[in-house]
């Protein structure tokens, strides 16, 4: 009778030291802040546009930035987006420095920027057309997702008109449109809902939710208090170059509306006086 000898037990494996275990789950961990300011600075002349600001946007968020005419917003979403250059400070998108390394940082964001100057001359599928190419998508890609997109915004009719002979609110979805078209993971949106009637503003609020419930992350600005107290998840709140307030929307407005936070730090509402002439009127 044959005896089988037993099966040599494997060595157990040898486990990883607690430093490389950290270490591979900070490297597989999802990314917590995908844009970062650091200190940024603008000047013109003896006018300090935007003054150390400082903001960390957490991944899969939309993040609001507020503030009176002439507060440093737009300044601001230029420099996060490469389309002026800091005096100071540092931005970094997904890791990559803006002026650093741009071509990384630039593929990452989608940008719609405040007026917006497009290829007016061409269609509305022509410039979906020319966004995707630019972006390095092949063909078929760009066909299908300019198709999607038109269908999500509401332009599926108005694809072979000229851009130029768009309404106000249309322009702005077609310039929406070809902003994520590449999927990025940051869309950056300067006023996203200036000229746009309700409905249209309804139907971009769910295609930005749908997109940052997917894992994207939405940096906007706008003079909505009431819009970006329901739909931003964190809010900042920007006045004379300066950042005085940042946080959760809830935190920011505190026990009153984000309108009144707003106010207050603004620096109250002005009482209108010396105007009785406009209380009589000319004939």
């Amino acid at each position: 009778m044959s005896t089988v000898a037993p099966a040599a037990q494997e060595a157990p494996a040898e486990q990883e030291a607690p430093a490389e275990q950290e270490a591979l789950a900070e490297k597989t961990a999802p990314e917590k802040y995908v844009l970062e300011l650091a200190d940024l600075t603008k000047s013109f002349g003896a006018t300090h546009a935007v003054d150390h600001i400082s903001l960390s946007v957490p991944t899969g968020s939309i993040f609001g930035i507020v503030g009176p005419n002439g507060a440093g917003k737009t300044t601001t979403l230029s420099m996060v987006t490469g389309l002026l250059r800091p005096d100071s400070g540092r931005v970094t998108v997904h890791g990559a420095d803006v002026w650093k390394d741009p071509a990384a940082a630039k593929r990452n964001m989608g940008v719609l920027p405040d007026r917006l100057r497009l290829f007016d001359r061409l269609t509305g599928g022509q410039l979906l057309h020319y966004a995707g190419t630019l972006r390095g998508l092949d063909r078929k890609t760009v066909r299908k997702r300019s198709a999607d997109l038109a269908i999500a915004f509401g332009l599926e009719d108005a694809l072979h008109r000229l851009v130029t002979d768009y309404s106000a609110g249309m322009t702005k979805k077609i310039a929406l449109a070809s902003a994520m078209i590449h999927s990025p993971r940051l869309l950056v949106l300067d006023e996203p809902f200036e000229s746009v009637d309700p409905v249209s503003a309804a139907s971009v609020t769910e295609i930005l939710q749908n997109y940052v419930a997917a894992g994207g992350t939405v940096v906007l600005s706008s003079h909505s208090m009431d819009l970006i107290q329901r739909i931003c998840d964190f809010v900042a709140i920007v006045v004379e170059g300066s950042v005085l307030a940042s946080g959760t929307t809830d935190e920011v407005r505190g026990t009153g509306s984000l309108e009144d936070r707003f106010v207050e730090l603004a620096g109250g509402r002005k009482t209108a006086e010396g105007m009785e002439w406009l209380h009589s009127f000319s004939d």
